[in-house]
């Protein structure tokens, strides 16, 4: 029955996929199609020594990289083998004017039990190194994500040379529990306790090892999938040269270890000049109460012994540390990105900013259960997909400008968040963190300029201090404690986008919300209409999608 019904999916993929061919502005002819057919499992999984319920793709924990160029058109089918509703969603992928394919649940419905859904994505002008997770739940404490990496089409120049290998490397903190026992936890209104360890690609310590052949030079495409820690990633006696943040190629500074914060990735390379013999990787968590190791191994071919003494220390509680590298991540301006001309060629800094949001994050109780909150609202998801109900205009699911451009000070209480923006319109945001830890807010549908980051109480007067010339633009960043960070961005695609803490309990309990970016205009060449084999749920349930 289950290959049946997988055949079955298999021809009902290869039939959409033939649509969306023949309706020309998914793409033009000129870029290629890949194909993906994924099944999503419960499987056993041992990374930390204890039999766990993971979730598999293929059969595998991690998931599949997904290897593409820029403009490829991805097609992924995905099963959902699982005995609960499942969705995937691309983090960093821009899914341009078609945020009804991001798969989250303000956007997408979940794929029931025993169904499928395609998922028609174009990674339109991206490059870089993202990674793609589950989104519903808390099924990402029990795996299902895997790596992203879009590569520059041939004629466009790359700042480095082309690297002898290419490896995901994915981080991140991890729970001995089921992510089953971890979400009833936070739904009895209770904190989630200390992280067991951390894993890297899928296993414990010196369970991952990367082979290296003496004096060639690899890539690294490194990203913290994990539930809340920050992680400093550094390898025995080798740097690090930071070539791409996020899609965005970076001046290239040389580091002895760096700082990922969780939802983010760095591309760096690093050449095997040493010795030959194996040498420690190591990831450990930053401003944490007690400090979480584990390792990995570089392996060099002609390897004269294993790894030796103790894995190198790096910094633990140091917020200036930490500060100061996020500072001197830069856009390289000559360099090109997707396209040919330079990523300086926009010259973001001489824009006039249309509107201010100050986004202030809290922690409280509500009901007597713990719930985190922006602007002192708390979301909570609707029954049916925001953009759905926005698609087919169906009131009382959604309140746009539900949340205020400012801080209120008042009490944390329960809502649907929706902040309404204009489409074009270019805006400054800050995240004010007044908590003694460090945030990491992640941003669907775009990338930003990260333009400053300091210690206090954000006020007008902190733009003088703003890097409105080379700051790097990217997708997911960091605030610190009792700090604030603020970008810049260009609100040039349409949709309902999420904007979420990457701490996930928080994002969990309330500490998200969507951003409306609104135009009248219902021309394609603004947004796409809801894909024809959208999954409808919730109060859209019977709609129809569009003729085939």
């Amino acid at each position: 029955m289950h290959l049946n019904l997988m055949g079955r999916a298999s021809v009902a993929v290869l039939l959409l996929s033939l649509l969306a061919i023949s309706h020309f502005h998914f793409s033009g002819a000129e870029d290629p199609y890949r194909f993906f057919n994924w099944n999503v499992t419960y499987g056993d999984i041992f990374p930390l020594g204890v039999r766990q319920r993971g979730i598999l793709i293929n059969g595998q924990f991690p998931g599949p990289d997904i290897h593409s160029v820029t403009n490829d058109n991805l097609i992924i089918n995905v099963f959902n083998s699982l005995d609960e509703p499942f969705l995937l969603s691309w983090n960093g992928v821009q899914q341009r004017r078609n945020s009804f394919e991001d798969g989250v649940f303000g956007t997408t419905c979940p794929i029931p039990p025993g169904k499928n859904f395609t998922y028609i994505l174009q990674v339109k002008d991206q490059i870089g190194s993202f990674y793609y997770f589950p989104s519903l739940a808390f099924h990402k404490a029990a795996g299902g994500f895997g790596g992203i990496r879009i590569l520059s089409r041939p004629r466009i120049p790359v700042p480095f040379s082309d690297p002898a290998g290419d490896y995901t490397v994915l981080i991140g903190d991890w729970f001995k529990s089921n992510h089953t026992t971890l979400k009833a936890h936070l739904d009895n209104g209770k904190k989630l306790p200390f992280p067991d360890g951390i894993l890297i690609n899928g296993r414990g310590p010196n369970g991952v090892a990367l082979n290296v052949e003496q004096g060639k030079t690899y890539r690294l495409r490194i990203s913290n999938v994990g539930l809340q820690h920050s992680l400093n990633f550094r390898i025995q006696n080798h740097k690090m040269k930071l070539v791409e943040v996020e899609g965005t190629h970076t001046v290239q500074t040389t580091y002895s270890s760096l700082d990922v914060h969780v939802g983010q990735s760095y591309s760096v390379l690093v050449t095997a000049d040493q010795p030959a013999k194996d040498y420690y990787i190591v990831a450990s968590s930053r401003f944490s109460s007690k400090v979480l190791t584990t390792t990995a191994v570089l392996r060099y071919s002609n390897s004269a012994g294993p790894v030796s003494g103790p894995p190198p220390g790096g910094p633990t509680i140091q917020v200036d540390w930490s500060l100061n590298q996020a500072r001197s991540i830069r856009t390289n301006l000559t360099a090109s990105g997707p396209r040919p001309n330079p990523q300086g060629s926009y010259h973001y800094g001489m824009i006039n900013t249309s509107r201010t949001i100050v986004l202030a994050s809290s922690a409280g109780q509500v009901n007597g259960k713990q719930r985190y909150a922006l602007n002192s609202v708390s979301y909570v998801a609707p029954d049916t997909p925001l953009k759905l109900a926005d698609y087919f205009k169906i009131s009382g699911v959604f309140r746009p400008g539900s949340i205020s451009d400012r801080p209120t000070g008042g009490g944390i209480y329960l809502d649907t968040s929706v902040l309404q923006t204009d489409f074009r319109a270019f805006v400054e945001i800050v995240f004010q963190n007044n908590e003694n830890i460090v945030q990491s807010y992640h941003l669907d549908g775009y990338s930003f300029f990260v333009v400053g980051m300091d210690g206090g109480q954000w006020t007008p007067s902190s733009r003088n201090q703003y890097n409105l010339h080379d700051a790097v633009s990217r997708c997911t960043t960091q605030v610190y404690p009792m700090s604030w960070t603020a970008i810049y961005v260009a609100l040039d695609n349409v949709g309902m986008w999420n904007l979420r803490s990457e701490f996930w309990a928080r994002q969990y309990l309330g500490q998200q919300l969507y951003v409306r970016v609104y135009t009248a205009s219902t021309s394609i060449r603004d947004e796409f209409p809801v894909p024809k084999n959208a999954i409808l749920c919730g109060r859209a349930s019977g709609r129809h999608t569009r003729p085939l």
